[in-house]
């Protein structure tokens, strides 16, 4: 203590020497405004009064300067001042001496000393009164900025005496020439609001007055306003709408997200639902057969005149569509939430596109991003399908972002994307991190219960991870396959034996809970080991946990109602050990138990029930999201993130059901009048709008959300980095032939200003005319020109007349690009596999309208031979497609002669691989007329397809005698999906609904391979990858030749000869993918057999066992 004295004695006298030796020669000294760690340290021990800590201050120096006669000295300090305010430092006790400088002419020393008063005039109130007259003087202040500085100084000063004061000074300053200073009025506004609520309606007023002002400066500050003091008060709204909705694009970024929000909620109120027209579409799609022509047209005129939506609806979503592209993620997150509340549901996907690009922000902006796409991917999942990839997990995200991107993943899993999905999964549950191991799992989980199809398959790759050496692991996945357990425990006996064995090795309390809950549930389905389990429980039933012993308890008293023999006494002991635990619960629980199956005397009533109280039916758990519950707050508002309505919070309302008077929205004034007709009269404005993100959107988006476009030839990826270069309405990529069809568009835009309408509408109706001739032209030419502009046909029909004249004039160069992407794709698919990489192998998951040829030798490059040669698993060169072996004969009806007025239809899958690309199943159709009369023009239209899939029409049948009969060719490309391809078959008075389903075994392609390749390509497709099942195979298919002729019946696929009589072997490859799917069937002793699938697309595989299961067993 002594020496820390010395030390800071000498400090403290060399300082002062210094001081008084530079002050004869008018130097300044300043100390460094802060003291060390180590100085403070010294200081607190060495005086603990406090009293040399004037030694150590810089306010005094700081306090000389501001009194000081030079202006120099004076801004030198408030510079100062307001650097150690931004540093966080306390500069409280300098307040008197800078208020005395409030009056400087100096317009520099000014602006900083109200910088410095607006932060501390709240604290220091009593000094600040003192300087009112002054604040009030500088509102007059011919400069903005000094203007404006004093109102928010005024509104700063939190004292009631002067709301007037504050008042008067809001009113003028709402009416000055700066907008700059009216903004500041509109900020003073909530400050005295907060301060005294009772000055309402004087500031409704107000606010009343800046909605109508034109700058958008003042715009996003009177909103929030407006939203603080009255957002109920629509009324003042009304005249504003379409001049904040034009305003919109120019105001600053935090402003545009606050009008965005209010006119969300204003839209709410004002207009009628959009999604009334997707339900109407669909009440009008499910036509009855015995419908008349009166009520067909009634149908018709209700779907036309049902919904119209509002111009002034359109107005906002127009209006706010371009700030998709803000660079704020805040504004496109208010943005994506106004169109999912109140764009319709085929609109509402354009934002997916941008909240999937803010997902490359930092990890709070991913979360909040996430957390909203979670909400959405629920109701739609359609719209980040296409992004799929975007939502895989990377190592270096954090926790949260890894488990959101897995809830985002497991919504989107559908039969189609399952087996990459899965894939994913297996990757992830060997993360290092633990909890995201433990969620995946639970992803394994839910996929299961909302995919059937693999609802097997994951619970075989859960009891796999069931010896994995991690305890968290396996407790997790424990506990899932409970749940998945109760849904088919008949069928899942062993599972529940191999649990119970490993019970002595798990020590985690939840799944040891887990697996005694299940063997006492099901024990009469495992009566041998169930009294084994309670045996050995009942040995560690004190050093159990409480979980664990509630479940002990529970499986002795369902043993000793099930099978009291073997089991009274192990009951009785456990139940004596309850009963002096140290646990409430467990002596409660032990007490009811005995009461209730131990008869005796003082047994109630309930005894009698008490096989049917503790072996009762239990109904199967349901595995949801827990975004599931979100949806009723509003997205991008704290309240959603937090799941729970937070104070401030206002609902969105109900669409009204009858639409509001519209003329409120009218403005008064005449040129504004002619202002707004003028904007909302020109439809065609729209254009250059909807063009703000690159052409294969706009192609999406005519072709009417089919997402089928024939145009979308590039992979995801591709996408992605077209939509960063294409940020901007006019790319400098943009070929000749699209800078001619915006040209022309635009010369077309300035001839319709000077027509009437009407002659708008004709025009529309003449170039409609003339792209279905196109159409037509193009349908009737030759097989091989159909084949090779497929691809364009699917969009031609919607695009005007200048585009397809730009499309026919660059169709040179596309063809030149699509060969090199399709040399490309050939030469990923010839990649060798290693079980590492497989996992993360994601080149076969693309967009589903991507075209991939099956391999060939010819096309790989020398490098490319190369590099493969230096692999060691080259397995794909000898894995070649063969022509079919067996064609089925069974056809299908598609139109019965009776819906189909006279008009009959059946079809088959005729196996001819390569007559429309690589992708199509070919599909003979053929076509019957059973009247007496002519059928003319009988062809394809109204094409209803999901996502991805794509259609290769027949050629219209222009005449069809009576009693006539042809046959037609067509091609589908099913996406390696059974799902359903519905679309109409038209004759030239009649439209038919008809719908083509592939059996499983019609999307395969047969391959040839040695025994050698399939045994190493079986080999790495294992885990979830394999399924398979134990038959009764039926006498009469026990030889070689009937089970090959049944299987090829069954299935398109190709035998791979064997060297063991009793193991017969098959492999094919997906039509659409290039996967492999291999078939074994090992026939064994007493008529069984055991058939195995191993493939990556688990779902195709899980249909096609059950099918050759029933092939097999058959007689």
């Amino acid at each position: 203590m002594e020496q820390n004295s010395t030390m800071l004695g000498k400090i403290v006298e060399v300082s002062c020497t210094i001081k008084s030796a530079l002050k004869g020669r008018n130097f300044e000294v300043t100390l460094k405004p802060y003291l060390t760690v180590e100085e403070k340290r010294l200081a607190a021990a060495a005086d603990p009064c406090g009293c040399m800590e004037q030694y150590f201050t810089l306010n005094e120096d700081l306090k000389q300067m501001l009194e000081s006669s030079k202006d120099s000295a004076k801004l030198d300090a408030m510079k100062r001042i307001v650097g150690m305010i931004a540093k966080g430092k306390n500069a409280s006790e300098l307040f008197p001496a800078v208020v005395k400088n409030v009056a400087s002419k100096n317009i520099e020393i000014k602006k900083l000393v109200y910088v410095y008063l607006m932060r501390y005039a709240e604290e220091q109130q009593d000094l600040a009164l003192l300087s009112i007259s002054t604040f009030q003087r500088a509102l007059k202040d011919p400069n903005q900025l000094i203007r404006a500085s004093a109102l928010r100084v005024l509104s700063s000063i939190r004292v009631p005496i002067i709301v007037p004061i504050m008042m008067l000074a809001i009113k003028e300053a709402s009416s000055d020439l700066s907008p700059y200073v009216r903004k500041n009025a509109a900020h003073a506004i909530q400050k005295l609001y907060s301060l005294d609520p009772e000055q309402k309606e004087m500031l409704i007023e107000v606010i009343e007055k800046l909605l109508k002002d034109r700058s958008t400066l003042v715009a996003g500050s009177v909103v929030m306003a407006f939203e603080e003091v009255c957002p109920d008060r629509i009324d003042l709204i009304h005249k504003n709408y379409r001049k904040l909705c034009n305003l919109l694009v120019d105001v600053e970024e935090w402003g545009q997200v606050v009008i965005i929000h209010m006119l969300t909620r204003y839209a709410r109120t004002q207009f009628v639902s959009p999604w009334k027209a997707d339900e109407v579409v669909d009440e009008y799609n499910e036509n009855n057969f015995y419908e008349s022509d009166e009520e067909q047209k009634e149908k018709d005129q209700k779907l036309k005149s049902t919904y119209t939506m509002d111009p002034d609806h359109r107005l906002l979503l127009r209006n706010t569509k371009p700030l998709l592209q803000s660079r704020n993620a805040a504004v496109v997150m208010a943005v994506a939430q106004l169109y999912w509340h109140l764009a319709p549901k085929s609109e509402a996907g354009i934002v997916s596109k941008s909240l999937v690009r803010l997902l490359r922000s930092n990890r709070e902006v991913q979360y909040i991003v996430l957390q909203n796409i979670a909400t959405m991917s629920i109701q739609r999942k359609g719209m980040f399908e296409p992004f799929l990839k975007s939502f895989y997990v990377r190592s270096t995200d954090p926790t949260m972002i890894k488990i959101l991107k897995l809830e985002i993943l497991t919504n989107l899993a559908n039969e189609a994307n399952i087996s990459t999905l899965l894939r994913e999964f297996q990757t992830y549950v060997k993360s290092q991190d633990k909890q995201f191991a433990a969620a995946t799992i639970q992803a394994i989980g839910r996929c299961a219960t909302n995919i059937t199809e693999v609802t097997d398959t994951c619970l075989n790759g859960l009891v796999c991870l069931l010896s994995n050496r991690d305890e968290i692991v396996v407790a997790e996945s424990v506990v899932v396959i409970k749940k998945l357990l109760q849904t088919q425990p008949a069928h899942h006996s062993e599972i529940i034996k191999h649990m119970a064995k490993l019970l002595d090795n798990i020590t985690v309390p939840v799944a040891r809970a887990s697996i005694l809950w299940l063997i006492g549930e099901y024990c009469e389905r495992v009566p041998k080991i169930a009294p084994d389990v309670l045996r050995k429980t009942a040995k560690s039933f004190t050093n159990e946990d409480d979980l664990v012993k509630l479940q002990i308890l529970n499986l002795g008293a369902k043993l000793y109602l099930t099978n009291s023999k073997q089991t009274k006494l192990l009951t009785q002991y456990v139940l004596n050990l309850g009963k002096y635990d140290q646990s409430y619960d467990i002596r409660d629980r032990t007490r009811f138990i005995r009461q209730l199956i131990v008869p005796n005397e003082k047994s109630g009533a309930l005894s009698k029930y008490a096989k049917k109280i503790f072996l009762a039916q239990k109904p199967a758990p349901l595995l949801e999201s827990p975004f599931k519950d979100r949806d009723h707050f509003q997205l991008g508002t704290l309240s959603h993130t937090l799941n729970s309505q937070a104070i401030g919070y206002l609902e969105l309302s109900d669409w009204p059901e009858v639409a509001p008077d519209t003329s409120v929205r009218n403005v008064d004034v005449v040129e504004s009048a002619k202002e707004w007709t003028g904007i909302l009269g020109k439809p065609k404005k729209e254009k250059p709008t909807e063009k703000f993100y690159s052409e294969s959107e706009e192609e999406e988006d005519e072709s009417t959300s089919t997402s089928s476009s024939g145009s979308e030839s590039d992979s995801e990826s591709e996408k992605e980095d077209k939509e960063e270069d294409s940020t901007d309405e006019t790319s400098g990529s943009s070929s000749p032939s699209e800078e001619s069809t915006d040209s022309d568009s635009d010369s077309k835009e300035s001839t319709a200003k000077k027509t009437s309408r009407a002659a708008d509408e004709s025009d529309s109706e003449d170039i409609k005319k003339k792209a279905e001739g196109i159409s037509k032209k193009r349908s009737t030419s030759s097989s091989s020109d159909t084949e090779s502009s497929s691809s364009e046909e699917s969009s031609s029909g919607s695009k005007s007349e200048s585009d397809s004249k730009s499309d026919s004039e660059s169709g040179k160069p596309r063809s030149a690009t699509s060969s090199k992407k399709e040399e490309k794709t050939v030469q990923d698919r010839k990649t060798p596999n290693k079980q590492d990489v497989f996992l993360l192998d994601l080149d076969d998951f693309c967009p589903v309208t991507t075209p991939v040829t099956v391999p060939t030798a010819a096309v790989l490059s020398p490098s490319l031979t190369a590099d493969l040669e230096g692999l060691s698993l080259s397995s794909s060169s000898v894995i070649d497609v063969t022509s079919q072996v067996s064609v089925p004969t069974k056809t299908y009806e598609l139109l019965h002669r009776m819906s189909g007025k006279g008009l009959a239809a059946h079809y088959h899958f005729s196996r001819q691989p390569g007559l429309f690309g690589d992708h199509m199943v070919p599909v003979q159709v053929t076509v019957t007329n059973t009247t007496d009369q002519k059928i003319e023009n009988i062809h394809i239209e109204g094409k209803k397809l999901p996502p991805g899939m794509r259609m290769h029409e027949f050629n219209p049948i222009e005449c069809l005698e009576p009693g006539g009969s042809t046959t037609v060719t067509m091609g589908i490309d099913f996406c390696d999906s059974t799902q359903t391809a519905s679309f109409q078959l038209c004759t030239k008075d009649d439209h038919f609904n008809v719908s083509i389903q592939p059996p499983v075994g019609e999307l395969l392609l047969p391959v040839t391979m040695s025994e050698k390749d399939f045994k190493k390509e079986q080999g790495m497709l294992t885990g979830m990858n394999e399924t398979s099942a134990t038959i009764a195979v039926a006498p009469q298919n026990s030889t070689r030749l009937v089970i090959i002729e049944r299987i090829m019946k069954a299935a398109n696929l190709g035998v791979v000869s064997s060297g063991q009589d009793n193991i017969h072997r098959f492999a094919a490859k997906t039509v659409h993918s290039g996967s492999l799917m291999l078939v074994t069937v090992e026939l064994k002793e007493s008529s069984t057999a055991q058939l195995v699938i191993n493939t990556e697309k688990t779902v195709i595989g899980s249909v096609l066992l059950r099918e050759l299961k029933l092939v097999l067993s058959q007689g």
